[in-house]
């Protein structure tokens, strides 16, 4: 029956000729450890703004917060996550997103910097099977109709390293994309928050954009 409601969102969202405005919203993931889950407040409406008018969607222009042991995660066929620090999942919270993934959801973590040791402890309790993958270059994240031929974008620099994009694959399905030392999130935001520059955040609005359509046409 889950399966069946992302379907159906994907169908609204994507083949309608008039899908209801609104009829899809996208959540951001609060989490306990004490990381600063509300990092960037103007990153998803940004993104949502970008995504109505470029790809043509009717997202809800409000996204919801939702924690991670919340049944109410099963209405968002979209979860971003984001901050700099600790992130600790219940046993109940595990499963919850574990049960939300293989139903159809997706995850979107996004590393603002110094998340990396948290997160990925904490992603082994809900799958212990998997482990991250650097998504090749040839992935069709990065191929949708916004073109990355050398994966995701750069936005902010921190410690000199290359942007990556690693993914949870779950019976053959990309569930989970993890971005680190990339940033999207910053570059989604207001202008005026860091003042990046045009080009930097259109990329990364672009990035942002290949996501939401590669995961509902896939």
């Amino acid at each position: 029956m889950k399966n069946f409601f992302f379907l159906m969102l994907t169908f609204l969202l994507f083949f309608s000729g008039t899908p209801p405005t609104g009829s899809v919203q996208i959540a951001l993931l609060k989490y306990n450890g004490g990381g600063d889950w509300y990092a960037n407040p103007t990153s998803l409406p940004n993104l949502i703004t970008f995504c109505n008018k470029n790809l043509n969607t009717s997202i809800n222009p409000d996204p919801v917060t939702i924690e991670a042991g919340s049944q109410e995660i099963f209405n968002f066929p979209f979860v971003h996550m984001t901050g700099h620090g600790n992130v600790i999942f219940s046993s109940q919270e595990a499963k919850n997103l574990r049960d939300y993934l293989i139903a159809g959801g997706f995850l979107h973590i996004d590393d603002n910097y110094g998340m990396d040791k948290f997160i990925r402890p904490q992603m082994k309790k809900v799958f212990p099977e998997l482990d991250f993958i650097e998504l090749p270059f040839d992935h069709p994240i990065y191929h949708q109709k916004f073109d990355f031929k050398s994966g995701p974008p750069k936005v902010h620099e921190h410690d000199g390293k290359v942007p990556q994009g690693f993914g949870l694959i779950y019976e053959g399905r990309l569930i989970v994309y993890y971005t680190y030392e990339v940033d999207l999130g910053d570059g989604w935001e207001d202008w005026d928050v860091h003042k990046d520059s045009d080009e930097t955040r259109t990329k990364a609005l672009k990035m942002g954009a290949n996501m939401l359509q590669y995961i509902f046409i896939n």
